[in-house]
């Protein structure tokens, strides 16, 4: 298995951020790896510590969005992902993460079949088998508990995780998704076969998925419709049952230059199985919130204001764990209070 090496295009984010000329020891290394489908064989790419701890691990699975890959959002190409952020966890909290490559659809694009009805761009795959046929061969090297197995996606990814929730067997032990809701017209109608935890982070000025519910748009084409943030998690605990009262916090200490803000509301505490929590991004777009990973302002003026208060993996990770948010309730922003 080669260790990869990738060089950045921006001096000046390495001096800023202090982050990567190359993979450093502290990164999980990579391996190209193959399952076989019935739609064909499917590609994955496995991030794995430098030394695997002894006994069955924690799996973390991770999907691109609409037109990205595998080696986008692990880093191992230009124009990394924050995502790829998990590539640190990996090797510090000595779990395996592997990062699942979609199908091309008719717009010649890597998708997911999600659960969205009206979505002419999504691919025909059979999705859940393929997580299904990963999960499978990771369980049976020995190295992985198949009880702690959880997805988290970006945007189309993220519809993704949502059928995965609902329809992979064994069912998952939690998922986060990313500027990504459930579908208005969903063929993925039964709920999980047991309480799975669910997390939603998702900014209000969303340009594609938009926050309070509609028409998914990319490029001028329609992509279906989605259930609003609210509607979303509101379906999610009717589906696992949870009943808790809503607890709100502000997350991390707020940029002003970034413009945007995060406002966290749990229903249920830590470790609870059936627990559920929204991640409202007040002026954030389509982009996933993270402190080391920062999109270029070109970009952002296509999908919107990027959130640099928290590390939506490291957070996603305190969420699977079951604990605390991995950065904590802080400081509002000037003119809003702390709830």
């Amino acid at each position: 298995m080669k260790k990869r090496c990738k060089r950045p295009r921006d001096v000046w984010i390495l001096l800023a951020l202090g982050l990567m000329l190359c993979v450093s020891a502290q990164a999980a290394r990579l391996s190209d790896e193959r399952v076989l489908t019935g739609d064909g064989p499917g590609a994955f790419l496995l991030a794995h510590p430098e030394q695997t701890p002894p006994g069955r691990r924690p799996l973390v699975l991770l999907f691109h969005g609409h037109g990205g890959s595998a080696a986008q959002a692990l880093g191992d190409r230009a124009g990394a992902s924050p995502l790829s952020v998990w590539r640190q966890i990996a090797d510090r909290e000595g779990l395996l993460v592997a990062a699942l490559d979609g199908s091309k659809a008719g717009d010649g694009k890597a998708g997911w079949n999600d659960c969205r009805r009206d979505a002419p761009g999504n691919p025909p795959t059979d999705d859940v088998a393929f997580v299904a046929a990963v999960v499978q061969t990771l369980v049976g090297t020995g190295h992985v508990d198949p009880q702690r197995v959880y997805a988290m996606g970006m945007s189309n990814g993220a519809m993704m995780t949502f059928r995965l929730a609902q329809e992979l067997n064994p069912p998952l032990a939690g998922f986060v998704a990313v500027s990504g809701l459930m579908a208005l017209d969903s063929r993925c109608a039964r709920p999980p076969s047991r309480p799975i935890p669910a997390m939603v982070i998702t900014g209000t000025e969303d340009p594609l998925v938009p926050y309070q519910g509609g028409q998914v748009s990319a490029a001028g084409a329609r992509r279906g419709g989605v259930l609003g943030a609210e509607a979303t998690v509101a379906a999610w605990r009717r589906f696992n049952q949870n009943s808790a009262p809503g607890r709100r916090s502000v997350l991390g200490v707020a940029q002003q230059r970034d413009g945007s803000w995060v406002e966290r509301l749990d229903f249920g505490a830590p470790g609870d199985p059936a627990r559920v929590a929204l991640l409202t991004v007040h002026g954030g777009g389509h982009i996933e919130p993270s402190i080391s990973q920062q999109y270029r302002h070109f970009y952002q003026r296509l999908v919107g204001r990027q959130n640099h208060d928290i590390e939506s993996a490291e957070v996603a990770w305190a969420f699977f764990n079951g604990t605390a948010s991995a950065l904590g309730p802080g400081q509002a922003p000037p003119g809003r209070p702390n709830q």
